[in-house]
């Protein structure tokens, strides 16, 4: 029988439109699927490492039905693959490409290492559309604007999904494997568990039934829908996304069919899967955007850098006073996600109102997302702050009373996720209590709290901090 390939998944959990996973099979050769715990999985923040775990376990069943399994290791990537080799004969290992710093530097080294010993190491596409290397200016050089970088790429062809293979050729032998609750990735999340996992949708089946419910039903009306919270108007695919349950490929194809048949809302489907693309570019060719102001001029910024700073506890725990805000980081704390609107209005209202560091919102999504994304997450904030690339203007301010009345007029997601002052709040609204930590002391109960900074006074001391420091 000749030597098996270890394929290594990572952010790549699905079967189909997985080019490693094709490559593999097409081979011939027998294929052991393999996940690993290193220190980056253990870096991952208490909701993202919680829903990579039932992901994992997802997958697990998944190629157990196609007589396959999942063989799961703990501690440094190159040492257990080098060890799985040993084990089985195994002489290659292929594994889908990442682009955050990280990954890149550990991807490298086992690439160096595997190959200096005569073994195969190949990386695969699949988890972008566009390699960031690959979309370049006229110039040569990288695109910092999201309209150019959007005109570059919409007429760009995208590779066709790939079917799932129809079955993994087994080793003779498998390997041992480690149980997956033995890598206890939901320690972090205590009780809040319980509450997420409610609102989960796992694997590439439930993927895949999204993305035909959205380009069926919601993409026609996208373009306004996507703006209004209380309503079923996105293709709720983040999470899935984010842990590569599908592919950007399959949406893409499927918002571009709907694209060809009229529905109005398919181009900005498109542009949101281009935009999502243009944060991984962006991070790879400008990785500090993870960790420090992409535009210089704001080092200079005194942004309040304290996260025992009493606005910044009210903001974490969602007791601002401002109900738009409160609103949707509840909605984060019970399902693990937060709508697209919410997100912005969150993040001016801590960045401007309350003139506190992205990187300190950055860092609580990081700990509380289901839908955790290196780019995205890091790209966001630093839009909404000002001080990243194709950023919203520092001048400008997102009044939320003014953007709830425009996006909830009716008030309905507000009364969904608040339940202090409701005759009867929703089962979402009491979630909230059940998911928090014990220690906030909140109870339903409670008056809901006066704003910790009025909206007026809050813009007016922004303005005069970003004047007072030349913006």
């Amino acid at each position: 029988m000749p030597s098996p390939i270890l394929l290594w998944f990572r952010r790549d959990l699905r079967l189909s439109d997985h080019p490693a996973l094709a490559a593999a099979c097409a081979s011939g050769q027998p294929v052991i699927p393999v996940a690993i715990c290193d220190d980056q999985t253990r870096a991952l923040g208490c909701a993202p490492q919680w829903r990579l775990g039932q992901g994992l376990g997802h997958l697990a069943n998944q190629l157990q039905n196609r007589g396959s399994r999942l063989i799961l290791r703990r501690g440094d990537a190159l040492e257990q693959l080098r060890a799985l080799m040993d084990e089985t004969g195994a002489t290659s290992v292929f594994w889908t490409r990442s682009y955050d710093p990280a990954a890149i530097a550990r991807d490298t080294q086992i690439k160096q290492t595997l190959r200096a010993k005569g073994k195969t190491a190949r990386s695969f596409g699949g988890h972008l559309m566009f390699e960031p290397w690959q979309v370049e200016t006229k110039t040569g050089g990288y695109y910092r604007v999201f309209t150019p970088f959007w005109n570059a790429v919409k007429t760009r062809p995208v590779d066709t999904p790939l079917p799932a293979p129809a079955s993994l050729c087994p080793p003779a032998i498998w390997p041992a494997s480690d149980q997956l609750q033995d890598w206890a990735l939901g320690a972090g999340m205590r009780r809040g568990a319980a509450i997420l996992a409610r609102h989960q949708q796992l694997g590439e089946g439930a993927a895949q039934d999204r993305l035909a419910q959205f380009t069926d039903a919601i993409i026609a009306g996208y373009a306004d829908s996507r703006d209004c919270p209380a309503q079923d108007g996105t293709s709720r695919l983040s999470e899935n996304l984010a842990l590569g349950e599908i592919s950007p490929h399959q949406c893409w194809h499927a918002g571009l069919r709907a694209h060809h048949e009229g529905k109005p809302g398919a181009e900005v489907f498109l542009k949101e899967l281009a935009w999502r693309e243009f944060a991984y570019h962006l991070m790879h060719h400008t990785p500090h955007i993870l960790h420090s102001n992409w535009k210089p001029d704001w080092d200079r910024f005194a942004w309040n850098q304290a996260t025992d700073h009493p606005h910044v506890i009210a903001w974490q725990q969602a007791r601002t006073g401002v109900p738009f805000v409160d609103a949707a980081l509840r909605e984060m704390y019970v399902t693990g996600k937060m709508h697209n609107r919410g997100r912005m209005i969150v993040a001016s209202y801590l960045t401007k109102h309350l003139l506190t560091h992205w990187k300190i919102g950055m860092a609580w999504f990081n700990d509380c997302l289901t839908d955790w994304d290196p780019a995205s997450n890091a790209m966001g904030w630093q839009w909404a702050a000002g001080s990243g690339p194709d950023a919203s203007p520092y001048f400008r301010i997102f009044n939320p009373e003014t953007q709830l009345h425009k996006f909830d007029p009716a008030r309905a997601y507000v009364r969904r996720w608040l339940a202090e002052g409701a005759a009867q709040p929703s089962p979402e609204a009491l979630s909230y209590f059940d998911a928090v930590p014990k220690s906030w002391g909140l109870s339903p109960q409670a008056a809901y709290p006066a704003p910790v900074v009025a909206l007026a006074q809050g813009r007016a001391r922004a303005l005069a901090a970003y004047e007072g420091r030349g913006f």
